[in-house]
């Protein structure tokens, strides 16, 4: 027989899932990295930190997308979409540690703000899960629509020569296509572009901060 677990049981369980996602070298992929296989190229030492800034600003992302997730399957109402949230949560922890282990070979670091951002992500995520499964979804699919936007604009910002952050950029540009694409089809709804376009403003917030810190 399963047990069913009580609000205290899902709150510890959700703190535990938040510490795994914030405390460096906590993230297990499921997957071995894109880059895995490949060599460390000669970039500049500006290129270096150029490519840094733009992977912590991936690394905080997935931090967001972590926190959304979990936020979401806390209050989620459908059981079906309780499961599919904490799913795309487990598959967003490949990107996770992907980003952390390309931050350390670039010898750089995740962002100081990830607390922040994980918290104010987290409560966002609940509180779509609370409004209906159709905003809660529907959200998803604009958050990884905006995800999108980013992995492609930085893209096309790095160097040549460095295959790895490319593979790495470009597996998670697929994944979440895939998960947005996943969402909208499980009965999401589509946003005005409107809402699209304050979600881009307030994304900048994130992208500006933890490109340094």
């Amino acid at each position: 027989m399963t047990r069913r677990l009580s609000p205290l049981d899902k709150l510890l369980i959700s703190a535990d899932r938040g510490l795994k996602t914030l405390v460096p070298g906590s993230a297990s992929p499921r997957r071995n990295s894109p880059a895995q296989m490949l060599a460390e190229p000669a970039i500049s030492a500006d290129g270096k930190r150029h490519t840094a800034g733009l992977m912590r600003i991936n690394h905080t992302g997935e931090v967001c997308a972590q926190a959304l997730y979990h936020g979401q399957a806390l209050t989620a109402k459908d059981p079906g979409v309780k499961a599919a949230m904490q799913a795309s949560a487990d598959e967003e922890v490949d990107h996770l540690a992907w980003c952390e282990q390309r931050l350390k070979e670039l010898q750089s670091h995740t962002s100081r703000l990830n607390p922040a951002f994980y918290t104010a992500s987290f409560a966002i995520g609940a509180l779509a899960g609370l409004l209906g499964d159709k905003i809660s979804l529907g959200f998803v699919a604009a958050t990884e629509e905006q995800v999108c936007k980013h992995l492609q604009e930085h893209l096309t910002q790095l160097a040549p020569e460095d295959q790895k952050s490319r593979a790495i950029l470009e597996q998670m540009l697929s994944d979440e296509s895939a998960h947005a694409s996943t969402a909208l089809e499980a009965g999401g709804e589509d946003f005005a572009p409107g809402i699209k376009r304050g979600m881009t403003m307030a994304s900048k917030i994130m992208t500006g901060s933890t490109y340094y810190l």
